[in-house]
């Protein structure tokens, strides 16, 4: 990566002030539990109607795919949402589902020429996927790829356990 900044925030997501944040959404982007909740009860209406769109559309969100909407009351310009992948132990390509997520939602980040954009710790959740293996994919992910015009990257953590992870990850790639 060129001149990406990558930071680590613990905290809430439907709060940060990026062009773009990653919903981890679920495959009927109709809202849920976890940060899909918070970003469709923070961004208000809009966000849903503009899901149900994109679902009557193509029928929902496939696990590692992207799809854009308005971003409603946040502050951000507009969500992405992504669907992670549940973990299955490792034997249903979950890794390569996770980075799926966070390669196409770079992608559609760097097509919208967005300068900055945040993520959640996707699939992290009620998804169970191992935080550790999860933030390495996550880090790995943005750092490998070749972005033009993303000048920052966020990682916002929930809770102490990811927080902790990443920046451990940060440092130890420094």
């Amino acid at each position: 990566m060129n001149k990406t900044i990558i930071e680590i925030l613990k905290g809430d997501i439907t709060k940060v002030e990026t062009d773009v944040i990653v919903n981890a959404a679920n495959t009927s982007l109709l809202g849920g539990g976890g940060v899909d909740g918070a970003i469709h009860r923070a961004g208000g209406k809009e966000i849903l109607n503009e899901c149900r769109e994109i679902r009557n559309r193509q029928g929902g969100c496939k696990v590692g795919e992207v799809v854009i909407t308005t971003a409603g009351n946040l502050k951000a310009k507009k969500v992405i949402h992504t669907v992670g992948p549940r973990w299955n132990n490792g034997i249903s390509n979950e890794e390569e589902k996770l980075k799926n997520c966070y390669l196409n939602s770079l992608h559609l980040a760097e097509e919208h020429k967005f300068r900055s954009i945040a993520f959640p710790n996707i699939s992290t959740g009620i998804y169970r996927f191992p935080k550790d293996n999860a933030a390495k994919i996550a880090i790995e992910t943005v750092r490998n790829m070749d972005l033009k015009e993303l000048e920052k990257i966020v990682f916002v953590c929930f809770d102490e356990e990811n927080f902790s992870l990443y920046q451990d990850l940060i440092k130890t790639e420094n």
